[in-house]
């Protein structure tokens, strides 16, 4: 019986061999028009992103920042809180020097070649010495790319550079409804357009459909650059109300956010995605609002079409030759395994009972999962979220009875997303590996 197994285990080998090697194809695609090649960079303005604003010859500035402990050259939008900084600097002297975004390479090397300002801001980017500070969550890149509020970077490396201790947290930032008269004017726009464009807003246009948001036709406020210290009018919630099912994109400077149908299901996501990947090159440049918005859309709906948010996938036709040619190396290797195996006569191990330490490990990571979860936002709770889903899947599979490697292996990879989880939230005792110590003995 065992001979018969090995050399059924020869045979389906070699025909699996066979198999592979007679799909494979080799062609050669030769154009001498056009030769195959690195694609050639994006050139530099082409996307909107340079503001034509010129700076003075570094000799120039060095000799302003020297006369002047704060300078502020024409087309600057960063600001910040006076006090804090001092504070921060804890009496030290510093120098500022504050360029405007959207400089072109040349302009940008001559700021940072003023080694008399102690700190350089270009647009909102924040840099001293080698060093730069930049937001790392929401409330802070809303400061920075809704007002140009740039305290929070400044006071941290202000401090630092003069070895301060670092100062605390801003406050969240201060947010007010919109008045009868601002909310009927837009409501008004609204109806008529489907956007509402404030004057000094850069967005000249919008898409009236999208995929980011299949089936509805989302509306649209563009606001320009808000004014510190004052509370930023929170018009998402209101138009929810005016405009209900609809989704309402609130664009103000360089941040955008989303109110509408299923807001608290994606939202943080989609920010914390989309300002992780683009915070640096938005605080240095000046992109116009729509090409900000079509970003942002994109990341929308890269986001809804990976099946996060329990949106339905794009359909693709089944293929069986795709999918069968991936597992035809691994069908190969097994049997050629099995086949060597049972030649030498080994004896394998058994493998573990079915369910043997499923229950104890379930238990242990939903019990992690629920600890953490209240300490959760942004990035962190993006993979809490995935997290908590293997679990499901987990509990689900083991409910079911289904192979033991197969509900490990979902145990496992909710043990990857929360120690993630844990790594961004900088709780190293809420990692998989320190929390569980003892509970699976």
């Amino acid at each position: 019986m065992v001979d018969r197994i090995r050399w059924a285990l020869l045979a389906v080998a070699v025909a699996v061999l066979v198999t592979f090697l007679l799909v494979q194809k080799q062609s050669t695609d030769v154009s001498y028009g056009q030769a195959p090649g690195a694609k050639d960079p994006i050139p530099e303005g082409s996307a909107g992103e340079l503001s034509g604003a010129t700076v003075p010859s570094t000799e120039q500035m060095t000799a302003m920042v020297k006369a002047s402990a704060v300078v502020r050259l024409p087309g600057a939008i960063a600001t910040w809180d006076d006090q804090a900084v001092k504070a921060a600097a804890g009496g030290t002297g510093y120098r500022v020097l504050v360029a405007p975004p959207g400089l072109k390479k040349a302009d940008s090397t001559r700021v940072h070649d003023v080694d008399a300002a102690t700190v350089r801001v270009v647009g909102t980017e924040v840099s001293g010495g080698i060093l730069q500070a930049s937001p790392d969550r929401a409330s802070e890149w809303i400061r920075e790319f809704a007002t140009g509020d740039v305290t929070e970077s400044l006071t941290t490396l202000v401090a630092h550079l003069n070895h301060q201790p670092e100062p605390p947290d801003q406050a969240t930032i201060a947010r007010r409804d919109p008045t009868a008269e601002e909310l009927a004017a837009t409501t008004t726009a609204l109806r008529g357009t489907g956007r509402f464009i404030a004057p000094g807003a850069t967005l000249k246009d919008a898409p009236a459909t999208t995929a980011a948001f299949p089936g509805a036709q989302p509306l649209y406020v563009a606001l320009p650059q808000q004014p510190i210290g004052q509370p930023l009018v929170h018009f998402g919630p209101a138009l929810a109300k005016e405009f209900p099912g609809r989704p309402i994109v609130a664009v103000y400077g360089q941040w955008v956010e989303y109110d509408g149908p299923s807001a608290a299901a994606f939202s943080e996501v989609v920010t914390a995605s989309f300002y992780g990947q683009f915070a640096d090159r938005l605080s240095t440049y000046a992109y116009p609002q729509g090409n900000v918005l079509g970003a942002w859309l994109d990341r929308v709906t890269a986001i809804r079409y990976a099946g996060l948010f329990d949106r339905p996938l794009p359909y693709t036709p089944f293929d069986p030759l795709r999918v069968a040619l991936p597992a035809l190396p691994w069908l190969f290797a097994a049997c050629a395994a099995g086949f060597l195996v049972l030649s030498a006569r080994r004896v394998a191990r058994p493998g573990r009972p079915t369910g043997a330490g499923v229950p104890a490990r379930l238990a242990g990571l939903t019990a992690l999962a629920v600890e953490i979860s209240g300490l959760t936002d942004g990035a962190s709770a993006a993979a809490l979220t995935r997290g908590i889903t293997q679990l499901t899947a987990a509990r689900e599979a083991f409910t079911e009875k289904l192979p033991d490697r197969h509900v490990h292996g979902l145990l496992d990879a909710a043990e990857s997303d929360l120690d993630t989880t844990a790594e961004l939230l900088g709780r190293p005792d809420y990692r998989p590996a320190a929390f569980l110590q003892g509970r699976l003995a």
